[in-house]
């Protein structure tokens, strides 16, 4: 009788060897991420590298500096050296109505054309649970989640990005999503009457214990990197801050670590065949906290995980203000310093491994004063005193001017200056 097909011999796996360098420098880059498939090596002290695998190309990336696919030609060719030029993120966030706003996506252009910002956030799924491209995952074509009306297309706004020289993050809003929590109440937080709960603003959350909320959110994050970008942000990676919820499992700070951790890192492993930068937004004042500030976010649960951490570092949140400053809108430069150095002190890592989110609009929590050119210029200096990867400016209404930013230098401001450099792939 016929036996089926022969079997073809399995490939066998083959080994990519070399050393990871800053092209500025030609130093060798000490703890850089090399990817081959599902498989991730880190570099020695002197940057050296050894990963076996089956592909024809590796995924190559470093804190601080920019990520390159380098095909096994183009390694042999540069003797084994892959050369990562640096670059540091300094972005404006964008909502998926504010990317698809001809007129707001224009100004945001305009000042990564004549600032130094090079880099957008961009919502691909926002607060509601509103996915702003044609997704393929199963659960929002289920849910009717998608509004591809937004962006047709992640490719070809990833490309556009791309030509003029712009760093892309895509924002991922992770446990608060109103339009999943009410589709399938089964997913859902509820309060201890077996209501759906509602924050203050009237959203809905996702239970952050369920593996098929964790595997939703993955499937959107891998869209997003298969599309180019080039980090993924999860954003409300957190459990609702309100007493009182039931979940699907005993809510403890143990077991409220372990979920946002193992959602971090199963995502991590998902997204490790596309070599791209992973991050997490936090509240902040988790950087001063001990405890998980009762959402399940530690910086110690939370910085294996992923590549940069994002505190939250608005004066205008801090509403018990910080040692030593009861009014923080008084003084932004010492909230966000003070904050980064208690996370650094107390977390010993790299000041690169964090980059903050800065206060861009008016405040609302203490005398309503606006957040203008000092208050950003205050801020900004403070992150950079940090030595932290660049930093982000949030406006929810997508307004932005040049107040607080240096101005590029005119050289530099013809569309498509590459301002984000080898984030091509190299052949």
């Amino acid at each position: 009788m016929p036996s089926g097909p022969p079997e073809l011999p399995a490939v066998a796996p083959e080994t990519f060897q070399g050393r990871v360098i800053d092209a500025g420098t030609d130093r060798p880059l000490a703890d850089a991420i090399v990817t081959l498939g599902h498989s991730t090596v880190r570099t020695g002290g002197t940057g050296n590298f050894s990963i076996e695998g089956r592909g024809e190309r590796i995924g190559v990336r470093a804190y601080g500096h920019v990520r390159l696919w380098v095909s096994r030609a183009a390694l042999a060719r540069a003797g084994g050296e892959v050369a990562l030029p640096a670059f540091i993120p300094k972005a404006l966030y964008l909502t998926s109505n504010g990317i698809a706003c001809p007129q707001l996506r224009a100004e945001a252009l305009e000042l990564a054309r004549t600032t130094q910002v090079n880099a957008l956030v961009i919502d691909l799924k926002s607060e509601r649970g509103v996915v702003a491209f044609p997704s393929r995952a199963p659960l929002a074509l289920a849910i009717g989640a998608e509004q591809p009306s937004l962006i047709p297309s992640l490719k070809s706004l990833v490309d556009f990005l791309h030509a003029r020289g712009l760093y892309a993050i895509a924002r991922i809003v992770v446990f608060r999503d109103s339009l999943l929590a009410e589709a399938r109440p089964d997913l859902a937080v509820r309060t201890d009457r077996g209501a759906l709960y509602r924050d203050g603003e009237g959203m809905a959350w996702t239970d952050p214990f369920s593996r098929k909320v964790w595997n939703y959110n993955i499937a959107i994050a891998v869209e997003a990197a298969r599309a180019g970008f080039d980090e993924i942000q999860f954003d409300y990676v957190r459990f609702p801050n309100a007493p009182g919820l039931v979940f699907s499992q005993p809510s403890t700070q143990r077991s409220r670590i372990a979920a946002i951790s193992g959602f971090l890192a199963l995502a991590r492993g998902a997204l490790a065949p596309y070599n791209v930068f992973t991050a997490a937004d936090i509240f902040g004042y988790v950087c001063w906290n001990a405890g998980d500030t009762g959402i399940g976010q530690t910086l110690q649960g939370i910085l294996p995980e992923v590549d940069y951490v994002s505190p939250m570092l608005y004066p205008s949140t801090f509403q018990y203000g910080i040692p030593g400053y009861r009014d923080p809108v008084a003084h932004p430069y010492h909230v966000v310093l003070l904050s980064l150095q208690r996370a650094l002190g107390r977390t010993g890592v790299s000041p690169d491994r964090f980059r903050p989110w800065l206060q861009a609009f008016k405040d609302y929590a203490f005398d309503r004063r606006a957040f203008g050119a000092a208050q950003i210029q205050a801020q900004i200096n403070a992150a950079t005193a940090a030595g932290t990867d660049g930093w982000m400016l949030w406006n929810p209404r997508n307004i932005y001017t040049s107040a607080g930013l240096q101005p590029r230098p005119p050289a530099e401001q013809q569309v498509g200056t590459p301002h984000l450099k080898g984030a091509v792939p190299v052949e």
